[in-house]
């Protein structure tokens, strides 16, 4: 084992994984804690050192990367948001919910980064050690954006950045003009099942970073998964921010997109909806 580690709060899917190996190519050890019902168990075989705890055990997961000499972590993976409303908290986890006077996402997670740093822990990013997963910019398809579909992504574009500053939600489904579906706490996937129910074929959707986003949590995150809902439910478009989104799968995604002939556009920083960007074809 390494004598410099990381810690790696792990949630569901592959980033876990994907950053311990980024980790593992850099030459430190990793150390994982993941959680019962929303943690694959078998990431163990991708750590040096794991545990698994109830979410809200908030004293027992600083105990468990300080015991493990662990300085610095990273936060990867999605926790079910459905199921996190069972969170039975500690004492230490339920004076931070205390503390707060707002219970999103985003400040949840700050106050918890928070108080790992406060043990001394530093919290990094976890995209440093896979910066290939972040989407290039661009046109990432064959096709590109058609002038209906433009509209679109500028009428969606500002509504999903609003309600990413009142921490609700990153992604949204429109239509000709018009909101069709809304993400709130059952993720960019079901969001996508709605909108396709609710406007049928033709839909774009339009993913974005939160305005003020900390970089070291929660960034937007799509792959092979995403693209097969958006297949499945006729959309034609995908608008989402370049740098800011980690694109899993990257190279099957974008196939398997051009073969339903939908547009996925990367957008550059700072586009505004009423510029015309500079995008790369």
């Amino acid at each position: 084992m390494s004598n410099e580690s990381i810690g790696i709060i792990a949630g569901k899917g592959q980033f876990p994984a994907l950053v311990a190996r980024g980790a593992r190519a850099e030459g430190l050890s990793v150390v994982m804690c993941g959680f019962h019902g929303h943690t694959d168990e078998a990431l163990e075989h991708e750590a040096d050192a794991f545990a698994m705890l109830h979410l809200g055990q908030l004293g027992k997961l600083i105990d468990f990367f300080r015991d493990n000499g662990v300085r610095r972590l990273c936060l990867a993976g999605a926790i079910s948001k459905p199921r996190a409303l069972d969170l039975r908290p500690d004492l230490r986890a339920a004076k931070v919910l205390f503390r707060l006077r707002a219970k999103g996402d985003d400040a949840i997670l700050r106050a918890v980064i928070d108080e790992l740093e406060s043990e001394g822990l530093a919290v990094v990013q976890p995209a440093s050690l896979v910066p290939g997963l972040r989407a290039p910019e661009g046109v990432l398809t064959k096709r590109p954006p058609s002038d209906e579909e433009w509209a679109d992504i500028r009428y969606g574009w500002p509504i999903a950045h609003v309600l990413g500053r009142l921490d609700i939600g990153q992604c949204i489904v429109v239509k000709r003009g018009m909101t069709v579906a809304v993400e709130g706490m059952e993720g960019t996937d079901a969001t996508l099942r709605r909108g396709g129910e609710l406007g049928g074929e033709g839909c774009v959707a339009v993913k974005v970073v939160k305005p003020g986003q900390d970089d070291r949590i929660d960034l937007p995150a799509l792959g092979a998964g995403t693209i097969r809902v958006l297949a499945d439910y006729g959309y034609t478009c995908l608008a989402l921010e370049a740098g800011k989104t980690l694109f899993f799968d990257r190279e099957e995604s974008i196939a398997l997109a051009d073969k339903h002939d939908i547009s996925i556009i990367s957008m550059p920083e700072g586009f505004m909806a009423g510029e015309e960007p500079e995008v790369n074809n």
